[in-house]
């Protein structure tokens, strides 16, 4: 390694600039290259503001150029396939934004791409950003769950309910477009994962119900009413593989008793995450809960470009989150959203 890893950016997103930048500059031996964003007006901002060496005119140039290493890409979900399958095929190593895809053949195409780049670049990496939800806890929960402290489990619950979008007068925010954001609902997808990485198995989709409270708003940019098309509310029964019952609930437009926890029910013990307040507790039957006091070193910590640079390096296998695990999520979170439309 006599030269740096040179990373380009497709996309400077909030998540973009406030975790993937900052931690591709603190890690030795990376350069930040390139960024192209929507307009040059933004792309050129991004880069004054972040120390980037040059501003692209087209992501399609960024991803051709042959002085950089490594793609990240900072888009709406809309884009993650085109410019990944491109990059994949030019060489590139690529970081990708979750979700994976806006859609499943999408997520199919980007493992298909990386499948091909491999035989021409056997040392190729392509990652994408985990879920972050949990990412204090997993250890944690793994290590409960392989002692046998819950025994059998019998069911999962999510629920992650806010009111970020109870205002029916506020615009219309990106995830709430189908066109950008794909089948992806609220955070259903980012939580599914979670529990996913925790129980090391998929869900089948039972039954889903959704529904969309303010069905236009007005797009900021232009000042136009548009349709919203993805929903505001979600609920969806599955089953995981392994026989646990699924319930999982997400809603934006609560705002009397917002939630954010994933419980997980077992025939001996039962454990719920209260991801608001940070706190794990531990119930047996007829029993109160009580919080686990878990040691610091215990918890786990954001490390997705440190990861990322790893796997480059080193050829270290990527984990959190590699496209297989990408295309599970993306199949679950299709299913729901297939199954809320026949209701």
């Amino acid at each position: 390694m006599n030269r740096p890893l040179r990373i380009g950016f497709v996309g400077a997103g909030a998540n973009t600039r406030e975790k993937h930048i900052p931690g591709f500059r603190a890690l030795p031996g990376v350069e930040l290259a390139a960024v192209v964003n929507r307009t040059r007006a933004s792309s050129e901002r991004v880069a004054r503001e972040s120390g980037i060496s040059r501003v692209a005119e087209d992501w399609r140039a960024l991803v051709e150029a042959p002085d950089i290493d490594a793609i990240c890409i900072g888009t709406w979900p809309y884009l993650h396939a085109e410019v990944a399958v491109a990059a994949l095929r030019a060489g590139k190593h690529v970081l990708t934004e979750a979700r994976m895809a806006a859609t499943v053949a999408e997520a199919e195409a980007m493992e298909a791409a990386l499948t091909d780049a491999r035989r021409t670049y056997p040392g190729i990496v392509a990652q994408v950003v985990p879920s972050p939800v949990t990412l204090s806890w997993d250890a944690v929960v793994r290590d409960l769950l392989a002692e046998g402290v819950l025994g059998r489990l019998h069911q999962v619950e999510i629920a992650h309910l806010h009111g970020a979008y109870a205002d029916p007068g506020a615009p219309i925010a990106w995830r709430q477009r189908r066109e950008w954001n794909g089948v992806n609902t609220l955070t259903l997808g980012i939580y599914y994962e979670a529990v996913q990485r925790w129980l090391g198995e998929d869900a089948s989709v039972l039954k889903a119900e959704a529904g969309i409270v303010t069905p236009e708003r007005v797009d900021a940019a232009t000042g136009a009413r548009v349709a919203v098309d993805v929903p505001d509310w979600v609920k969806v029964n599955g089953v995981f593989f392994g026989g646990a019952v699924l319930r999982a609930e997400f809603s934006g437009v609560e705002t009397k008793s917002p939630r954010n926890e994933i419980a997980l029910h077992g025939e001996l013990r039962g454990i719920r995450l209260d991801l608001t307040a940070g706190k794990l507790w531990l119930q047996a039957a007829k029993h109160e809960e009580r919080e686990l006091e878990i040691a610091p070193e215990k918890h786990g910590a954001w490390r997705v470009e440190a990861d990322f640079v790893e796997s480059i390096r080193k050829g270290t296998p990527v984990r959190l989150t590699d496209f297989a695990t990408g295309v599970r999520y993306m199949r679950f979170t299709e299913a729901a959203w297939r199954a809320w439309q026949k209701e």
